[in-house]
């Protein structure tokens, strides 16, 4: 494109902004506008739109007018799917013949936008984490959404993307270099960490690839992408300029938006997405968890990179410096991640092993927490079972329950293989049991925390009788006949569980942290 007609564009759109700044969109008429290094968004009382901004950067080429539409059709195609409430359709902003322009007019198409309907900003995820805790209910929204995503997203061989990760890596290094106040040794440390991790796990890479786990996805979900619209996660603003970016490996797109929970202190309920994600995938699915501290790491330093670009454009940057700062600080813990270790919750029904695996997982490193391994839904899975199905009492012969425990083992072994921390959520009354499971982590090399819950009778009945929707089938008179177990000597350590499952938090935690 000749640099005459690049001006005249840049003129023309320049006509178009001054336009929209006077409508109802802009400053002048009760509206706002937000400029983006590639977009110009305009905020009307219902309706958005967003401009793409007349240029060509080294990631995409919005230069003509034509190119531009592509743009925000693509865009509409990407994100529709994901968000149906939020887009809408491409419009023209069209200059009439006495030069005036309109939105959706009659006259010739001088620019076009993707018209949205307007959300409550104050309920774009990053702002929701940064004033208070992400509850389960919305962890759980917020997985699902992304599983949706990815489970309806085309599938690609994967050359390309993997081809993407060095540059990637090369890319945030040398921004970093440029960064006047970062530690150059700690660049060089998370440069050399990445693209060794990089090159090792590139055999996995592959297989993943050829597994069908690379796919078109979303690309850039991080947590000012998701917004709450009625109660419900929506995931908007995917990559639409160049589907090889957003191409990849379906972890790494979840990656994001597990990074910038841990970013925003939100550790429970990163774990949360993560565990109920996992759920969701296959066992297939969990062969890949070595690759999370790469591409963890890489999304904080992308997200890094780009705050440390805006901090230099903006007037009074010092705030976006100090937040890109954190993101390349969590990118250098995340690309080096504490070994795991593996944790086994016991107890008699209804003293609260599941919500205290819940409500522990998440504090355990390396980030984003341990994985949750239920006795109840894999006994479920081994009969081909929904989770609250319920089963009959011939799945509960001694035969079967220890084959349940030794895929329990099995899994464990799994996980802890790939890096990954390990709550085990089972009764084991038996001491057996107990044994066995401490043996696999010192024949795995792993730190063993082992917790036994404790709570009377009346508790435990009062809980049971309160489960609704749960995958345990056990009823009053089961914990009525366990009253009459012979348990025997517990060497793990003995945790009261007959207060609020706040307090058992607070119990089991100053065992975990005080067990060697």
């Amino acid at each position: 494109m000749s640099d005459e007609k690049s001006a005249a564009e840049g003129d023309l759109q320049r006509q178009v902004l001054d336009f929209l700044d006077r409508s109802s969109f802009g400053p002048a008429g009760g509206g706002k506008r937000i400029d983006t290094h590639a977009s110009m968004v305009f905020l009307g009382a219902d309706r958005v739109l967003k401009v793409k901004r007349a240029c060509r950067l080294p990631f995409l080429d919005y230069s003509t007018l034509e190119k531009r539409k592509r743009a925000c059709e693509e865009e509409l195609k990407v994100n529709a799917p994901n968000a149906p409430e939020l887009y809408r359709r491409v419009v023209a902003i069209t200059r009439n013949a006495d030069g005036t322009f309109e939105i959706d007019g009659k006259g010739t198409p001088a620019e076009w936008a993707v018209e949205m309907t307007r959300f409550d900003d104050t309920q774009a995820l990053d702002r929701v984490a940064a004033g208070k805790a992400i509850d389960p209910a919305l962890a759980t929204a917020i997985a699902d959404a992304i599983r949706r995503c990815h489970d309806r997203a085309p599938r690609a061989d994967g050359e390309s993307w993997l081809a993407s990760i060095p540059p990637i890596i090369e890319r945030n290094s040398a921004k970093f270099r440029t960064v006047q106040r970062l530690d150059p040794a700690a660049i060089d440390r998370l440069d050399a960490a990445s693209r060794d991790a990089a090159t090792a796990l590139r055999p996995l890479l592959r297989q993943r690839a050829e597994q069908g786990y690379v796919r078109r996805c979303h690309g850039d979900l991080h947590l000012a992408n998701i917004a709450l619209v009625d109660g419900r996660p929506l995931l908007f603003d995917a990559i639409e300029f160049d589907p090889v970016i957003a191409t990849t490996d379906v972890l790494y797109d979840l990656a994001f938006t597990l990074m910038d929970l841990l970013h925003f202190n939100q550790a429970a309920a990163a774990n949360e997405v993560f565990n109920l994600y996992l759920a969701g995938t296959g066992d297939a699915g969990r062969d890949g968890l070595r690759l999370l501290p790469l591409f963890l790491s890489m999304r904080a330093a992308i997200r890094a990179h780009v705050l440390f670009m805006k901090s230099e454009q903006a007037v009074g940057s010092d705030a976006v410096w100090q937040e890109a700062k954190r993101y390349f600080d969590l990118a250098g813990r995340l690309i080096a991640p504490e070994p795991p270790v593996l944790v086994a919750i016991g107890g008699l029904s209804g003293t609260g092993k599941s919500v205290l695996a819940r409500g522990l997982a998440g504090l355990i490193a390396p980030p984003p927490g341990a994985v949750i391994v239920r006795s109840d839904v894999v006994r479920k899975h081994l009969f081909g079972v929904d989770e609250t199905t319920a089963l009959p009492e011939s799945a509960y012969r001694p035969d079967v329950t220890a084959r349940v425990y030794g895929m329990l083992s099995s899994e464990a072994r799994r996980l802890l293989a790939q890096g990954c921390s390990v709550v085990l959520d089972a009764a084991y009354l038996q001491a057996a049991e107990r044994a066995e499971i401490a043996v696999l982590a010192g024949t795995c090399g792993i730190r063993f925390i082992g917790l036994f819950l404790t709570a009377d009778l009346a508790t435990r009945l009062a809980r049971i009788a309160q489960r609704q929707g749960d995958a345990s089938d056990a009823t009053g008179d089961v914990a009525r006949k366990q009253e009459t177990f012979a348990i025997g000597a517990v060497d793990w350590h003995i945790i009261d569980a007959s207060g609020t499952p706040e307090q058992s938090l607070r119990n089991a935690r100053a065992s975990v942290c005080g067990a060697g």
